[in-house]
C-alpha cells in the first residue's frame, strides 16, 4: 500500500534507527529525489515467498530493519503455533552483498526469541537449505538470496517444516504476523541470557545431501562407459562452486572444467551484467571455455544454485543453449524411460509442471502412463503437491520453464546440483544410443511434435511501473484477445477466478488457440516485470519461429 513517503522517511529520522542509517536517509533525500520517494513510498512487501527488493535504506528496501522486522514476525508466528522446548530453524545464505549479514541478524533475532538456530557455516545452495530442514528436524527455514536478480537486490525466502516454501494457509498467517511488527523497537535484535542456541552446520549436511543426490541416478553403466565426456560448469560467482563439481566427480566424470574468474564468490558478479543463466550473456565465458577445451556440455547455475542453464553441441559442432522447457522435457523423457526400463512405474508415480511450462512434459508423461499435475507458477506449488501426496504416491520429477528442475523427494525446491547430475548422466545414456543431447532433443520432437516456447518481459520500475503493469492486466481482462496470430482463441483462463480453475487465486491470464498454441501473461511476483510466455506448435523450426515472432508483435508491438 502506498504511503506518504516524506512522513515515512521522517519516522526513520526521528525513530530508533542507528546514526549511519539516518545519515544515508538524509543523503538520499538530498541527492536522489526519485530514489528517495521509491525507498519510502510503501513498505517492502512480505509476500507469499518472503522478501525481495533493492538493498538500501527505506521501508521499501532490503536492510537490517526490514529484515529484522520480518524475522520477528516469523518468530512470533512460530511461537504461537509450534510447541516444544526444542524449536528449530535452519538458515542459509548466498554470495550476495549483505547476505551473510542478513543471515546473522535473522539468526540472532530467532535466538533472542528462544528458538534454536542451525546456521550454515558458509554459503550454501537454496536446495541444500530445503534439504537441511527435514534433515535437522526444523520447523522452518530461511534462505537469504535474491536468486538470479541483479546485484543491487537481495531477498529472504521462508520455508516450512516439509522443506518447501510456505503456501496457504501458513503464508497468509505469517504475513499477518509480519505486518504487526511496524517499528524496530518491537524487534529483539540482541540475544539475551535465556535464548535459543545458535549452532553452525556444514560438512555433515553436505555429505548427507550429496549422498542422496547420487542415490537418484539411474545409469551407472552408461556413466562408466562415457565418463570422459567434457563438461564446463560455472556457478556464476555463487553457491554451486563446491557442491556441483564434487557431485560430478563422485559420479565418475573425469573431465569437468571450471571458469576460474566465475568461481570467485562475489556479490558484485563482476563478470556478468546479470547472474541469470536464462540470459545468454551470462554464459558467454563458459561457452568460450567450452570451445577452448572442446567440451560437449556447458552448465551454469544461478547465485543460489537452484536454477540451471545448459548448452550443448548441435550437429555442426556449435554450442547452442537449451531453454528451461527443453532441459525439463529432456530430463523428464530420460528419467521416465529409465524408470520404465527398471520396472519402477507402477501407476502410483507422478510428475508436476507449472501452468507456464511446456505441454510437452504432459505429453511425455501421458505416453508413459504417469500422472502429471499442473500447478501455479513457482516451485513452491510443486512442493505442495509432493507434501499432499507423501506416503500415497511417489514424486518422480518436476520442472518449470524458468530453469528449475528437481528429482525425488529429498529436496522440496528446484535443485541445480541434482539437475547437473542428471544432465551429465543423460548425456552418457544418450551416447550409448549414438546420440548427443541435441540429437536426443530432436528425437523427442520427432516423437511428440515440434514445440517451442519463449518468454519476453517488460521492466517497469518503481511506483509508476507498478501502476503501469496493473493497467496492462486490467486492459487485457477488459478486452481479451480473440485470436493468436490469426488463429481463433478457443479458451481463456483467468486465474483470478479460483472457483473456475481449482487453483489458488493468481494474477495470470492464459489464451489458447485452435492450433494448440498458448500465450500466458503475468506480472512477476519478485521483480518489477510483466512477463509474456509464448508457446507455439508447428511442423518444423522455421514455422515455430515465425509464430513466436507473430505472437511477440501482437502482444508487445
Amino acid at each position: 500500500m502506498s504511503q506518504d513517503y516524506k512522513a515515512a522517511a521522517q519516522k526513520w529520522l526521528d525513530g530508533d534507527f542507528d546514526p549511519e542509517t539516518k545519515m544515508k536517509v538524509i543523503e538520499l533525500r538530498n541527492t536522489d529525489p526519485a530514489g528517495f520517494e521509491d525507498a519510502f513510498y510503501k513498505n517492502l512487501e512480505f509476500g507469499t515467498g518472503g522478501l525481495r527488493g533493492i538493498m538500501g535504506v527505506g521501508t521499501n528496501r532490503m536492510n537490517k530493519y526490514t529484515v529484522g522486522m520480518a524475522t520477528q514476525g516469523l518468530a512470533n508466528y512460530i511461537l504461537k503455533h509450534v510447541e516444544g522446548d526444542d524449536i528449530r530453524v535452519c538458515i542459509s545464505y548466498d554470495s550476495r552483498n549483505n547476505s551473510k549479514l542478513f543471515a546473522k541478524i535473522s539468526s540472532d533475532i530467532l535466538s533472542a526469541n528462544g528458538i534454536n538456530v542451525f546456521l550454515f557455516d558458509n554459503i550454501r545452495p537454496t536446495p541444500e537449505l530445503s534439504y537441511s530442514i527435514r534433515y535437522m528436524g526444523a520447523v522452518a527455514g530461511i534462505m537469504v538470496t535474491a536468486s538470479h536478480n541483479p546485484k543491487e537486490y537481495n531477498g529472504y525466502k521462508v520455508y516450512w517444516s516439509d522443506g518447501a516454501q510456505i503456501v496457504p494457509p501458513v503464508d497468509k498467517d505469517i504475513i499477518a504476523e509480519v505486518a504487526k511488527v511496524s517499528e524496530p523497537s518491537q524487534v529483539k535484535f540482541e540475544r539475551g541470557e535465556r535464548c535459543g542456541e545458535v549452532q553452525l552446520m556444514g560438512k555433515k549436511v553436505d555429505e548427507a545431501y550429496m549422498t542422496d543426490i547420487l542415490s537418484l541416478t539411474l545409469s551407472p553403466e552408461s556413466r562408466e562407459r562415457h565418463n570422459d565426456i567434457k563438461i564446463v560448469y560455472t556457478p556464476l560467482h555463487g553457491c554451486g562452486v563446491r557442491i556441483v563439481p564434487e557431485c560430478l566427480k563422485r559420479l565418475g566424470f573425469k573431465n569437468v572444467y571450471n571458469v576460474p574468474a566465475q568461481d570467485v564468490s562475489d556479490g558484485d558478479f563482476p563478470t556478468v551484467v546479470s547472474p541469470n543463466p536464462e540470459e545468454p550473456a551470462a554464459m558467454k565465458m563458459a561457452l568460450e571455455r567450452a570451445d577452448e577445451v572442446g567440451a560437449d556440455i556447458v552448465m551454469a547455475s544461478d547465485p543460489d544454485a537452484d536454477r540451471l542453464g545448459i548448452a550443448v553441441r548441435d550437429n555442426d559442432g556449435k554450442m547452442v543453449q537449451f531453454n528451461g522447457n527443453q532441459t525439463a522435457s529432456m530430463l523428464t523423457y530420460y528419467i521416465l524411460t529409465r524408470w520404465k526400463e527398471l520396472g519402477k512405474l507402477d501407476g502410483t508415480k507422478y510428475c508436476v509442471k507449472t501452468i507456464v511450462t511446456t505441454q510437452l512434459i504432459a505429453d511425455i508423461c501421458k505416453k508413459f502412463g504417469v500422472e502429471c499435475y499442473d500447478v501455479l507458477t513457482g516451485f513452491k506449488w510443486i512442493g505442495e503437491v509432493v507434501r499432499e501426496n507423501e506416503g500415497k504416491k511417489e514424486f518422480i520429477c518436476g520442472g518449470e520453464e524458468s530453469y528449475g528442475f528437481n528429482v525425488g523427494e529429498f529436496v522440496r525446491d528446484k535443485d541445480a546440483p541434482v539437475a547437473c547430475a542428471m544432465v551429465a548422466e543423460c548425456a552418457t545414456w544418450a551416447a550409448d544410443q549414438g546420440l548427443t543431447l541435441y540429437q536426443l532433443m530432436d528425437k523427442i520432437y520427432a516423437e511428440f511434435g515440434y514445440r517451442k516456447e519463449s518468454m519476453v518481459y517488460l521492466v517497469r520500475k518503481g511506483k509508476s511501473g507498478a501502476e503501469e503493469i496493473a493497467k496492462i492486466m486490467e486492459d487485457m481482462r477488459c478486452k481479451p484477445a480473440t485470436e493468436l496470430a490469426g488463429s481463433p482463441v478457443v479458451k481463456v483462463i483467468d486465474y483470478n477466478e479460483p472457483e473456475k480453475t481449482g487453483l489458488p487465486k493468481s494474477n495470470v491470464l492464459q489464451y489458447f488457440d485452435a492450433e494448440g498454441d498458448v500465450v500466458t501473461v503475468r506480472p512477476s511476483g519478485t521483480e518489477p516485470k510483466i512477463k509474456f510466455y509464448f508457446g507455439a506448435t508447428a511442423p518444423d523450426a522455421p514455422a515455430v519461429e515465425a509464430k513466436l515472432e507473430a505472437f511477440k508483435k501482437q502482444f508487445l508491438g
